[in-house]
């Protein structure tokens, strides 16, 4: 049963990285000077080579095994496809089992309903890193359905919550620091420090953290990710101090370790650090 499990959350995070790809470069597209084209549309419009605008056959769609008999080249146009294709799709695929092996709850009764819903959240979430990867920007078609979909996960943890008035505080206390404190870097730099989608991204992330231990834990997480990139490539001089670094994928992946894993890392913190 288990295996089964694993092997269904592998073809559906292959297919859904594959989506990932695809709703990115639309939006993208979509939001170019370019005519906008019905082939574009993200429900109706038909998968095309990013270069040629060629329609893919159903043979060039399977995810990572297409890429890799292609040799990572387009099949009618001859130009390389990126990495990123193969590399989203497998990343999404492994957080699917990543997710399911370290699920911090039970599955079972009202968990089952909002590790699916967690699910559908890692798909949007792979979205805006890669969009924050490549453009830099965080497109509000993809920030507002993810908080539609986080507002109906906070909703559901709390009326199953065996004290819910204080699910509820925890909730809106850990919205106030995980956007909070990003609205004031904000509003003190005029905008030169932090975007205004790294603002929505918190308040969307502090709702999914839901505590507001788990909410200063995925900025610290991110923080710490940030520092540990970004400072060998200073050092190198492969990035200079002007250089426009997206905080986007860290607060993303930040809030990935903090569902899965914050529960057990507070508690490590709080024994060893509180209680001695």
């Amino acid at each position: 049963m288990v295996l089964m499990i694993i092997v269904i959350l592998v073809v559906v995070g292959l297919c859904l990285g594959s989506f990932v790809n695809a709703l990115v470069w639309r939006l993208h597209e979509q939001g170019s000077k370019k005519a906008k084209s019905k082939k574009l549309s993200i429900l109706n419009g038909r998968s095309m080579c990013p270069h040629c605008r060629h329609e893919l056959a159903a043979k060039d769609l399977v995810p990572v095994f297409s890429w890799l008999a292609l040799k990572g080249k387009c099949r009618y146009c001859g130009k390389p496809i990126s990495t990123q294709y193969p590399a989203v799709e497998l990343a999404t695929a492994l957080l699917f089992v990543a997710s399911y092996a370290w699920w911090p709850e039970a599955l079972k009764g009202a968990q089952v309903a909002v590790f699916i819903l967690w699910l559908l959240l890692l798909v949007g979430l792979m979205a805006l890193l890669v969009y924050d990867l490549r453009w830099l920007l965080l497109p509000d078609r993809i920030v507002y359905p993810l908080s539609a979909i986080a507002v109906v996960i906070a909703v559901i943890n709390i009326a199953s919550a065996n004290r819910p008035a204080m699910a509820l505080v925890d909730v809106v206390l850990a919205v106030a620091i995980g956007g909070g404190i990003f609205y004031l870097i904000f509003q003190m730099s005029g905008g030169k420090w932090i975007g205004g989608g790294d603002v929505k991204l918190g308040w969307l992330l502090g709702l999914v953290a839901g505590t507001p231990g788990k909410a200063v834990l995925f900025i610290f997480l991110a923080s710490l990710l940030g520092s540990l990139v970004s400072l060998p490539l200073l050092m190198s001089k492969k990035l200079k101090r002007s250089s426009v670094i997206p905080f986007g994928p860290f607060l993303i992946v930040g809030v990935i370790v903090t569902v899965l894993f914050g529960s057990g890392i507070l508690n490590w913190y709080r024994q060893t650090f509180i209680d001695f």
